[in-house]
């Protein structure tokens, strides 16, 4: 064997132990042998060197082409589809996927052409054309089985699985994503696949809200990233981490987590940067720290240019009504196919759409996303939509069925394990309570939510000019403290200088937003919350309610 053959070998061996420094010194001491590069963007991959990798991935193509080896610069092709994706590069991307094609095409009986369906596949997926990319999965799966390649069969079923998900075919993908894990805890698959199918599993839990078996799977993926140096996967787990942390109500874990996978992930994954720094926005909101939520956003949005469901939450707790509804509005419009990611974002339109008086959108919000849940059977965007129902019932006047309708939301919140849904339904429950006469159900109510919230680490007893409850503007408190202290809509219009029509138009927002129907309600709900002490003019005011939460899910794959 020649001395560059010895290297190569020796240099392989290393990246099958997964020693990727000693790989990286090896390839490098090799010269420029598209084979030793090759082995060198493998190396730099694995330590997080992404643009190492790039560039050392790009001179192996071009010398694989040069020598006529098609199938490894079609390979080659392949995984720089992959890196400039997750450097958010879609236009490069796509031209490395263009080279594969062209340089795969007559290599179709190979594990490299299988690994570019399967792209294919998920560009398919991402774009709705759910037929398309489910029959390319199992295209793959079967040229899988015949090349006896269990890292092909694995990476099909988990595709196969995601896009049958989404296509409503729940049990179906889910059995799909369990034959490919079965593949993985098996060790049977290269850390690559492992990592890939363990990380999809996890998502896919997300989006239907099985928490409990998302942790079960984050549990084990941490662990087997734990025993693996391995740059990407620890930090991606720990975004997944960081969302069940969140749920289960370990805000300040749950931060800590998502800066760290931000560290991790800083330079190589940015999507995964960019859903970190969602969830740090996440707590911050839940913590009512608006600020800091408001700059982890931008920072996400920094990334990808995308903007997040949380950031209209945050405008609609400082009294931005027209802004969040335009927000959401928009983030709805651009989910035109994909019911799950439109399930994600239809509790905060019904609760934004309350808040601005539009009954129309929220009671639209609420039947897509009760339909959307009766499909895809999700536990958590059925309580989502159970707690949307009952605000449309409160607002609708309905204070029996949204009673019933909260409590039934209740079990399912408790079911799942997830205070702080827990508590921010007691408030709606609490309205819905007082409204139908029964006072101390509402003050127990409001009592265990306090609790809660309290244990949580929740700051639910001050407020801010920019802190009103339900998403009330200064404007509107001033009307509403007038209408309880018994002042007519034409005492109010004298008092503010306004005309009554104007006072009439803030009292029925006042209405929709409080979730009352009348004078003598809303005068309760100004009492309840404090508002006599609190009318955005002052400090040190008390709150015993905080902004509900309509969070069905948290961070994509």
């Amino acid at each position: 064997m020649s001395d560059l053959g010895s290297v190569h070998e020796a240099a392989r061996d290393a990246l099958s132990r997964c020693a990727w420094e000693e790989a990286l010194v090896l390839a490098r001491g090799g010269g420029d042998e598209p084979d030793l590069l090759d082995v060198e963007a493998e190396a730099s991959w694995w330590l997080g060197r992404l643009d190492a990798c790039i560039t050392a991935r790009e001179a192996a193509f071009r010398l694989f082409e040069a020598r006529g080896d098609r199938r490894a610069a079609g390979r080659v092709a392949v995984r720089l589809w992959e890196h400039h994706m997750i450097k958010v590069r879609p236009a490069i991307a796509s031209a490395w996927l263009r080279r594969a094609r062209r340089a795969l095409e007559d290599e179709q009986d190979s594990e490299a052409f299988g690994n570019l369906v399967l792209r294919e596949a998920e560009l398919a997926h991402g774009s709705g054309d759910l037929t398309g990319a489910a029959q390319r999965a199992r295209e793959v799966h079967a040229l899988g089985r015949r090349l006896g390649s269990v890292d092909l069969e694995a990476e099909a079923l988990q595709t196969l699985g995601r896009v049958l998900i989404d296509a409503g075919e729940v049990a179906e993908g889910l059995g799909s994503l369990d034959e490919a894990m079965l593949s993985a805890v098996e060790g049977r698959l290269s850390p690559y696949s492992t990592g890939k199918v363990l990380c999809s599993m996890i998502s896919a839990c997300e989006q239907l809200g099985d928490l409990r078996r998302a942790a079960e799977w984050t549990d084990a993926t941490l662990r087997w990233s734990a025993d693996h140096p391995l740059a990407m996967w620890p930090g991606i787990c720990r975004v997944h981490h960081a969302a069940l942390l969140q749920q289960r109500g370990d805000l300040v874990g749950a931060e800590r987590e998502a800066r760290r996978a931000c560290q991790d992930l800083d330079g190589f994954h940015v999507p995964n940067v960019a859903a970190g720094w969602v969830e740090v926005g996440e707590v911050r909101r839940r913590l009512g720290d608006l600020d800091a939520a408001e700059d982890a956003f931008s920072n996400a949005e920094a990334l990808t240019g995308q903007q997040s469901p949380g950031l209209a939450m945050v405008w609609l707790a400082r009294g931005r009504v027209e802004a969040a509804s335009a927000l959401i509005a928009r983030l709805l419009d651009e989910q035109t196919w994909n019911a799950l990611a439109r399930g994600r974002l239809l509790p905060a339109r019904a609760q934004i759409a309350v808040a601005a008086g539009d009954l129309e959108a929220a009671e639209a919000a609420t039947e897509e996303l009760e339909r959307i849940a009766r499909e895809h059977d999700g536990p958590l965007l059925t309580a989502a939509a159970l707690s949307a129902r009952g605000r449309v019932q409160l607002v609708r006047g309905d204070v029996a069925g949204a009673c019933g309708t909260l409590r039934h939301a209740l079990e399912r919140w408790y079911q799942l394990e997830v205070p702080y849904e827990v508590a921010t339904t007691r408030l709606l429950l609490a309205q819905a309570c007082r409204g139908s006469g029964d006072e101390e159900g509402a003050l127990s109510s409001l009592a265990q939510a306090a609790e809660i919230f309290d244990r949580l680490g929740v700051a639910v007893d001050t407020a801010t000019p920019d802190r009103l409850p339900a998403g009330l503007t200064g404007r509107e408190v001033e009307v509403l403290l007038l209408v309880a202290d018994g002042r007519t809509n034409r005492q109010v219009a004298d008092e503010l200088h306004l005309s009554e029509r104007t006072v009439a138009r803030h009292l029925s927002t006042i209405f929709a937003k409080t979730g009352t129907t009348s004078r003598t309600a809303a005068a309760a709900f100004a009492f309840a919350n404090a508002l006599g002490q609190n009318s955005g003019s002052g400090p040190g005011s008390r709150r015993t309610s905080a902004p509900s939460d309509t969070r069905a899910s948290t961070k994509p794959s």
